[in-house]
């Protein structure tokens, strides 16, 4: 049984799991790009021998390898990733924000080997890495979603209709009746509004002439 605490700490998980792929992508950044964070001044004695020591771990011998990690760990944070419906889904567009967005990001790597100032390399490799990242991060939330929408077992359509409504005609002396359709099950159906009380809007109104009175 799902609860609000279950939730919440999912959610934190969530956060984690993704704060952690930005933490990585921004290591990557520093390694990568050293020279030009030097030129900005950017650099000192501490990061130094925190970025050597973290330099020589195995996940960031690559940069490929690093950009891995950095996906799996997004793909991981958006399995739990909850979004609004939304009717306008499209699978096309989710695939071509994926395969674009995971391309950019992996053959930004190129860019490091590029015979060109060091300041355009290191910013054209961070502007097209982050970019890649944010497509890959946006079209897998939609897919996120996508799934999650297709696995619900909801029994609204994309009219937010479909659902067994009232079909008989409810009427009295004093009933205001309207005739509708709806969408049941892609079959359009005919049904009623039934307003078979209209004095409990009115009473709860007071009835003219009535005086609100503090108890």
């Amino acid at each position: 049984m799902s609860t609000g605490e279950n939730e919440q700490a999912l959610r934190k998980i969530i956060d984690f799991t993704r704060m952690g792929s930005i933490l990585i992508l921004a290591i990557l950044f520093y390694i990568s790009c050293y020279g030009a964070f030097e030129y900005w001044t950017l650099t000192s004695s501490i990061s130094d021998r925190i970025m050597i020591s973290i330099s020589h771990l195995a996940v960031f011998k690559s940069g490929f390898t690093t950009k891995t990690l950095i996906l799996f760990l997004l793909a991981i944070s958006l399995i739990g990733s909850k979004g609004k419906k939304d009717e306008k889904l499209n699978k096309k567009v989710i695939i071509i924000y994926i395969v674009i967005g995971v391309l950019v990001f992996y053959l930004s790597e190129l860019i490091l080997f590029a015979s060109t100032d060091l300041l355009v390399i290191a910013i054209s490799y961070m502007l097209f890495s982050s970019l890649g990242y944010i497509l890959a991060l946006t079209g897998g939330t939609w897919l996120s979603r996508l799934i999650k929408l297709n696995m619900q077992d909801d029994v609204f359509n994309n009219l937010a209709e479909t659902f067994k409504q009232e079909e008989r005609l409810l009427e009295n002396e004093y009933s205001f009746n309207f005739k509708a359709k709806y969408n049941l099950k892609g079959k359009i159906v005919n049904s009623w509004i039934n307003i078979i009380n209209p004095f409990r809007a009115i009473l709860i109104y007071g009835t003219a002439g009535s005086v609100w009175r503090p108890c």
